[in-house]
């Protein structure tokens, strides 16, 4: 027994488990305890997600708005992507860059 207390640390033989079954138990408290916080943490995480979609769909809803009352009509196109933008070059010149 002298052998087993040279080799480990002082103090550590008090918090050290006795037997396999004190290890059982003190591996499965700890997966309980990692399981409560991974829980805890999802539903953060979920409900931060829920908060940016109602976020997301209030600032959908403000822009629509003002682009109503600025009389902005563009509908999306099939895709959901806005129509393409209109060429700034003047018609019937070419354009240097092509």
């Amino acid at each position: 027994m002298a052998a087993r207390s040279a080799a480990l640390p002082v103090g550590a033989d008090d918090d050290a488990p006795q037997s396999t079954q004190d290890l059982t138990i003190f591996v499965q408290n700890l997966l309980q305890q990692m399981q409560g916080r991974f829980a805890t943490m999802s539903d953060a995480i979920i409900g931060r997600i829920d908060e940016m979609g109602h976020r997301i769909d209030e600032l959908e809803n403000s822009i629509g708005e003002l682009m109503a009352q600025a009389g902005i009509d563009e509908e999306p196109t099939a895709d959901g992507a806005a129509p393409p933008a209109r060429s700034a070059a003047t018609p019937g010149l070419r354009d240097p860059l092509v």
